[in-house]
């Protein structure tokens, strides 16, 4: 543990060398950039869907309940008297999400080149963005059920134990809420990961990248907790920001989420490049010690 505290420590140190602040900016900037035309698709898409007791018919009234006033009653208007132009729209939106999530990837991949300290011209211009692409959907679509668990638990929680019998209902709210975090943590580790898997041009052992993803982890959750409670609690964005506020605060939490990747990546570097000293003490490094 004595060990783990000070890789940490020299990782938030490392941090600032390899300008990890920056670097979360730009990730986060395109991660805004991303969100909202893919929530403008989501809806576009639900709005055309007829309410009714399907699946699909519920997640539209849900979806009524969390946007704001209207909204679902505006796009359903817009669709209807410009129908020729949805697929248009959903179009567009999805090229500029899919547009953004590449940056998002790329500014990703260059905290980890940073962190490992490996050469700029570590991968050619079209095989780094065609990796960052095919680790978009890896990363993002299990980040975002695991963002929604997070976000909408209580909501699922009250209906839980709304339907549950009055014996059964301490029951149901413990286990709902070990299911919660098990699925946010779990989910979390593993995608990042996999991001630090295959996030860089040398490889290293799934066991060796773990403990970094972990702890982004760990920094992760209580930084979005904390910042949940301040932006209900205390902060007003909307008396600054006015009608953006909802935007700033949403640039906020990628902001938050970034660093927290990145710092994982950090750590990974200062583990690695120990082993390196370690190995090469001991005399037994090879020619590819990520393999070790």
């Amino acid at each position: 543990m004595a060990q783990f505290f000070a890789h940490f420590r020299k990782a938030l140190m490392q941090a600032l060398v390899h300008d990890v602040l920056n670097t979360a900016k730009a990730a986060a900037y395109s991660g805004m950039l991303m969100l909202f035309p893919a929530v403008m698709v989501l809806t576009t898409l639900v709005a055309q869907v007829p309410e009714g007791t399907t699946l699909v018919g519920e997640i539209r009234s849900a979806f009524e309940q969390f946007l704001p006033a209207d909204t679902m009653y505006v796009l359903e208007s817009s669709l209807e008297a410009h129908r020729i132009h949805s697929a248009q729209l959903i179009f567009s939106a999805l090229s500029l999400s899919i547009f953004a999530s590449l940056g998002l990837m790329l500014s990703l991949m260059e905290g980890f080149r940073r962190a490992y300290r490996l050469p700029r011209d570590q991968w050619r211009f079209w095989p780094r963005r065609i990796r960052a692409l095919l680790l978009v959907p890896i990363a993002l679509v299990p980040l975002a059920l695991a963002t929604l668990v997070l976000i909408f638990g209580r909501q699922i929680e009250s209906c839980m134990i709304e339907y549950a019998g009055h014996e059964m209902r301490a029951v149901v709210l413990v286990f709902w809420r070990l299911v919660r975090w098990a699925v946010a943590l779990v989910t979390s580790v593993a995608v990042l990961t996999t991001l630090y898997h295959f996030g860089t041009k040398r490889t290293e052992h799934w066991s060796k990248v773990a403990p970094g993803a972990i702890a982004a982890t760990v920094v992760w959750f209580p930084a979005t907790l904390a910042f949940g409670w301040y932006v209900t609690r205390i902060a007003d964005y909307s008396m600054f920001y006015g009608s953006f506020g909802a935007g700033i605060a949403t640039l906020v939490w990628l902001y938050l989420t970034s660093f927290s990747a990145l710092l994982g990546a950090e750590l990974n570097g200062v583990s690695f490049r120990e082993r390196q000293t370690q190995a090469s003490a001991s005399g037994v490094l090879d020619e590819d010690p990520l393999s070790q």
